[in-house]
């Protein structure tokens, strides 16, 4: 099995410790002036779990103190798991007991009792906490396995009322997603809402599956309101992962919304939120902590603060004043460069030199200030896509300019993507086919077979996986897509290799583990290659979960790899784009497209018939699909770099150097 997630590994700037563990309780206070509910930032997810189950053991001690027991509302969520573990630890070393709590279920998946075994918060609690300690099997209390769509309010009151029979709740446990629920509260739930049945969105939906391995996710779930949480005593709540710093963000600093039921959290009185770095990432003291206090400045924090003033005052770098400087709280920078146009040059200096038009190093010339090196040349390039099309969405323009230039360009497509091609293109694909078939009077196994696909699409049930051959036939046509696609913009096709790595192929939906096995393919591929570039995927937001393990696998590999001698000469660049843009202070490799360029790209992208159309997944914000996001991205970043007084291109595209750890 994987023994690490390296793509938890991947940081980009270093936080001082200070803005997260201040020293003093006036430095908190004014570290945290535009927090609205208190919360802890941890450095990781471990140390967070570790944090926040010191609070629940502290709180059980003082409720069984006071009352002689503690009534606690348990939620099942991905993070709140790592709390259940700590607290496992804590119970073995007898720190705490759970002989006198009394434990809800916070949630359940379908109408009461799970939606399967499998699919059950209930059975999730026994196995992570439960069935590990000394709480007793009576005081354990869930929603009513029985509860049917007609009495299930009935039974939601009756839970209600169990509650205020133990005296109400002293301590809530939750997850806060990175859609701002807390329970199965769904954006749109009121502040007074109560326990009720809940119609599960599609970003929930999606989250379930992933969570509990099943194909077909539940779509309603029965939960506690906002105001059953609400009236507990304390609520202690805990977000890990990059995923959720929107959402923490909007909870803690933003304005109380139902569209963020979390942020109601602002109107209790006690209430806790602890989060590792990445998922505070987005907070004032974290991302801008020249608002709050005095700076550890570092080249990439001075970097951030002018590209934010800049957007603060509308002017480009070098058209800032000491004025501006001084009315926006960055004065220290004047300071410690004795001028406005000292820090303006030198952070104009350091933009410009992000933009390449050579992205695999130009030859024959000085490279101190180029993003990569001049020699090797020609170099071998590899880029990792995780389905066929994300490469070209996302750096199908760089791709072009690599081949070019000269280089040895290879693709990987990491899995086929079958899952994101619709139903409707396989029907096309074999109507086709049948009419070839007919055409041509072929009989026999071609003619059986088309019938065969056309039945299997009109006898599928809405929701339901693929059969085997409709996942087969499906992954070939958008592979030829892809190949399409890359031979449009040079790559030739023996330098595109489809890999099917296994976690993808062996889950019904494509959501299986990594494991060795999927590293062992993504090591050959890079060994058989031996490249001096590797592009990689650092979209760990796609709505899939693809990408993320897929980057996974690759950084993985890349590890056990890093020590050979072919890799002491290989830069890794992390590329985004289709479902997300590195900011203009994290890029360090711009590549711009002219106008006939970036028609090329998009040329290339509508090769992928399957996906330009009615692709699965859609962009939340304004309903567009996620090339067409991609592409308005690559336009905003150079209109972004224009606006800081930079050359005017028509796209970029955008990259940032992955450093393997040398642990």
């Amino acid at each position: 099995m994987i023994s690490k997630d390296f793509t938890s590994a991947i940081t980009l700037d270093q936080v001082s410790k200070r803005y997260y563990h201040p020293e003093s309780e006036m430095e908190l206070a004014s570290l945290t002036r535009f927090e609205k509910v208190y919360t802890q930032v941890a450095e990781t997810a471990r140390e967070g779990a570790a944090e926040a189950a010191r609070d629940v053991a502290d709180c059980i001690a003082q409720a069984v103190r006071d009352k002689g027991r503690c009534v606690i509302a348990f939620g099942a969520g991905k993070c709140v798991l790592n709390v259940y573990d700590e607290l496992v630890k804590l119970y073995f070393a007898d720190k705490v007991t759970f002989a006198n709590v009394v434990a809800f279920n916070i949630a359940e998946l379908g109408m009461g009792g799970g939606h399967d075994g499998n699919q059950s918060t209930m059975e999730r609690l026994n196995k992570r906490l439960f069935n590990k300690v000394d709480i007793e099997p009576h005081n354990i209390h869930s929603f009513s396995p029985e509860a049917t769509k007609e009495d299930v309010n009935a039974h939601c009151k009756a839970y209600e009322t169990l509650i205020d029979d133990f005296g109400g709740l002293d301590l809530v446990i939750c997850e806060l997603t990175k859609n701002g629920s807390l329970a199965y509260n769904e954006p749109g739930s009121t502040m007074t809402s109560q326990c009720r049945l809940m119609l599960l969105g599609s970003d929930t939906r999606t989250r379930v599956a992933e969570a509990y391995t099943c194909d077909v996710p539940p779509i309603t779930a029965v939960t506690l309101g906002i105001g059953n949480l609400l009236a507990a005593k304390h609520v202690l709540a805990v977000a890990w992962g990059q995923d959720s710093a929107p959402a923490l963000f909007q909870t803690i600093e933003g304005q109380v919304t139902d569209q963020v039921p979390a942020s109601f959290l602002q109107m209790h009185a006690s209430t806790k939120i602890v989060a590792d770095l990445e998922a505070a990432s987005r907070l004032t003291r974290i991302c801008y902590p020249w608002k709050v206090t005095s700076c550890e400045w570092t080249d990439k924090l001075i970097r951030r603060a002018i590209v934010w003033l800049c957007g603060r005052t509308r002017k480009p770098v070098l058209k800032l004043t000491n004025k501006d400087y001084n009315d926006h709280g960055l004065g220290e920078l004047v300071a410690l460069y004795g001028s406005a146009y000292n820090v303006n040059i030198m952070v104009f200096n350091v933009l410009q030199h992000t933009i390449t038009g050579w992205p695999g190093g130009k030859p024959n010339a000085d490279d101190t200030h180029r993003p990569e090196r001049a020699t090797p040349y020609p170099k071998r390039v590899l880029a990792f896509s995780p389905h066929p099309d994300n490469a070209i969405v996302s750096m199908g323009g760089t791709l072009s300019r690599l081949v070019q230039q000269g280089h040895d360009v290879h693709v990987a497509f990491a899995t086929s993507g079958d899952v994101a091609v619709a139903d409707d293109d396989l029907r096309r694909t074999a109507m086709l086919y049948q009419r070839i078939v007919k055409h041509m009077n072929i009989t026999g196994n071609s003619h059986d077979m088309a019938d065969a696909v056309t039945r299997q699409i009109e006898g599928k049930t809405p929701g339901s996986p693929d059969t085997e051959l409709m996942r087969y036939l499906k992954g070939e046509l958008i592979n030829c897509e892809g190949i399409m696609a890359c031979n449009l913009l040079g790559v030739t096709s023996n330098h595109i290799h489809e890999l099917h790595l296994p976690f993808f192929n062996s889950h019904p939906q494509g959501r299986g583990r990594v494991t060795e096995a999927d590293v062992f393919k993504v090591k050959a591929m890079i060994e058989q290659v031996q490249p001096h570039q590797i592009f990689v995927a650092d979209e760990l937001n796609d709505p899939f979960g693809t990408h993320e393990q897929v980057t996974s696998a690759i950084l993985q590999a890349i590890d056990q790899l890093k020590n050979e001698p072919f890799m002491q000469e290989c830069r890794v660049w992390m590329y985004r784009g289709q479902w997300g843009q590195w900011n203009v202070d994290q890029v360090e490799m711009a590549v711009p497209m002219s106008p006939d360029e970036f028609r090329d790209k998009r040329n290339a992208i509508l090769m992928f018939q399957s996906q330009i159309h009615d692709a699965p997944f859609r962009d939340n914000a304004d309903g567009k699909l996620s090339w067409q996001r991609s592409i308005d991205r690559n336009t905003e970043l150079a209109q972004h770099y224009n606006d800081l007084g930079l050359a005017a291109y028509e796209a970029i595209e955008a990259f940032v150097q992955y450093h393997p750890s040398n642990d």
